[in-house]
């Protein structure tokens, strides 16, 4: 009796101390949720038919033969699913080479449209620096006609001046030599020293 309400304690205490707290109740809802949702999207294979179905008979060259039989469908089974898996990566690496060839494509639009738009505004560019350029030549021209044309007043002012000069130099002078008869004069007053 002792021994029977001591293993009824035992058992009482054992559960009361193995029984999970609300907290390892909720992690482990949690965590059996979060692997459940990882396998629900997984596709599962048809159980093998192989296991379990083998009775062993009497005869040990049937028991060889049934064996060889079961080897042969299961290596042809194998190589169906070597076939399979080699088809699918195939796929696979036709996908990848595909979507690589769109990936490549799409850069290389992008990248000759950058070309090509880095391309419009250097000639924009060029335009707009051969349009500054020619204005600049433009004004230098007009600049140097200006001066010329400047200089050229200049001038007639100064001929005008120095005629205006000579004129006056010409009307002062009552006794105007020429040139050849200045040697005459100069000869003459020379030898005829008039004395005063």
């Amino acid at each position: 009796m002792a021994v029977a309400a001591s293993r009824n304690t035992l058992l009482r205490y054992s559960a009361e101390i193995l029984k999970p707290t609300a907290t390892q109740t909720l992690s482990l809802r949690f965590s059996s949720t979060s692997t459940r949702s990882s396998h629900d999207d997984h596709i599962f294979t048809d159980p093998n038919s192989f296991i379990g179905s083998w009775k062993r008979p009497r005869d040990p060259k049937v028991a060889l033969a049934k064996l060889a039989g079961l080897r042969r469908d299961y290596a042809k089974k194998v190589k169906g699913l070597r076939l399979q898996y080699i088809e699918e990566v195939e796929l696979q690496r036709e996908e990848k080479r595909r979507k690589d060839d769109a990936k490549r494509e799409a850069t290389r639009r992008v990248q000759a449209e950058l070309k090509a738009s880095k391309a419009a505004a250097a000639e924009a560019r060029a335009a707009e620096r051969k349009a500054f350029e020619e204005e600049f030549r433009q004004t230098l021209l007009k600049e140097r006609a200006e001066k010329l044309n400047n200089w050229r007043m200049k001038e007639e002012m100064m001929d005008k001046k120095r005629e205006a000069k000579n004129e006056l130099l010409r009307k002062q002078s009552s006794l105007w030599i020429d040139e050849h008869e200045l040697e005459e004069k100069i000869l003459n007053a020379t030898v005829d020293v008039a004395y005063l």
